[in-house]
């Protein structure tokens, strides 16, 4: 099931998409029967209540909803699907830290560049500082970001006032519909209520100092995040998780292609290791960390201001962001 939330003049909707189009559940009484009580009344917080009920519960809204009239195809401003309770994004695929690693370092430390660029050259190895950290291969790692900076598809891409090198990352994200705590990878995949894209905007210049410092991003990527607007529920997507590709697109122009593998954890091995002696509940988000070749400082396709950024995942659907001017 594809669902989003838009506004319509004040009131907010939820809608299903079917065959015919997108369908209004919002106020029919047949759909609403099937929530909890709690949320029938008014406008709908997000799309949550949807994703927890079970699939039998989603298949029989569909049926009830290809009867309802289709909403106008223009209908409505795209909202988040979801109001974050947290976002955790962790970093799955060595691929990606290697290949951004050699690219910050070629933009950012020219001078040290050529020495590591001649070590990979002739061993035919990554330069080892180029690597995770020993830790990243027991586990997954991730880091909490700011879950109250978000936007969404069609909303503008702020620029920071304290970054000269702004970049875009590719990555899927699960919305949590069940509560956890030390779950098995079985039990963390049957909670996962849905996914969307989500771009992890990141400040590179200001990432490398605050990375040395040890203590994690913090300026670099709590500035803003974005998630699509429209929502898959996981019933769609779990068995073909390790199998999504994805297109990065720049004013009209595909600059990179992505796939979902070879990651060192699956993302509900990661979401169980998170709730290891910690109360997960729904809402909450979690990110796969970038696919490789998801970041223009991977890719090359770096953006500038007024850049319209396009992120793809096939099954997952579309993510469009205007990138805006620097902030003075």
């Amino acid at each position: 099931m594809r669902l989003r939330r838009v506004k319509i003049g004040h009131q907010i909707v939820a809608q299903m998409q079917s065959d015919a189009g997108w369908k209004r559940l919002t106020g029919v009484a047949e759909v609403e029967k099937f929530l909890n009580k709690d949320d029938r009344k008014g406008a709908p917080h997000d799309l949550l209540p949807y994703l927890e009920l079970s699939v039998d519960a989603r298949a029989e809204i569909a049926l009830l909803a290809a009867q309802l009239p289709d909403a106008a195809a223009d209908e409505g401003r795209p909202l988040l699907p979801v109001i974050p309770r947290s976002l955790r994004d962790f970093v799955l695929h060595e691929k990606h830290v290697i290949n951004a690693s050699r690219g910050m370092v070629r933009r950012l430390m020219p001078g040290v560049f050529p020495l590591t660029w001649a070590f990979e050259r002739i061993t035919g190895l990554p330069f080892p500082k180029f690597k995770p950290h020993k830790l990243w291969y027991k586990q997954p790692i991730y880091y909490l970001s700011n879950h109250l900076n978000l936007v969404t598809d069609g909303d503008e891409m702020p620029w920071p006032k304290y970054t000269e090198l702004l970049d875009y990352e590719l990555e899927l994200a699960a919305i949590l519909a069940r509560p956890l705590r030390n779950a098995s990878t079985e039990e963390a995949a049957s909670a996962i209520g849905g996914f969307v894209v989500l771009n992890d905007f990141s400040a590179r210049d200001v990432q490398i100092d605050e990375m040395q410092s040890g203590f994690g991003p913090q300026k670099a990527k709590h500035f803003c995040s974005a998630i699509s607007a429209e929502i898959v529920t996981a019933d769609e997507v779990l068995e073909k998780l390790e199998h999504l590709t994805g297109t990065i697109s720049c004013n009209g122009k595909e600059v990179a292609s992505v796939a979902n593998k070879g990651g060192r954890f699956t993302l509900p091995e990661a979401i169980a290791f998170a709730s290891r002696s910690e109360n997960l509940i729904p809402g909450e988000v979690f990110a796969s960390g970038t696919w490789p070749n998801g970041a223009g400082i991977e890719n090359g396709a770096l953006v500038a201001p007024g850049d319209q950024l396009k992120l793809s995942i096939n099954g997952i659907g579309e993510l469009t962001n205007i990138v805006g001017k620097k902030e003075v």
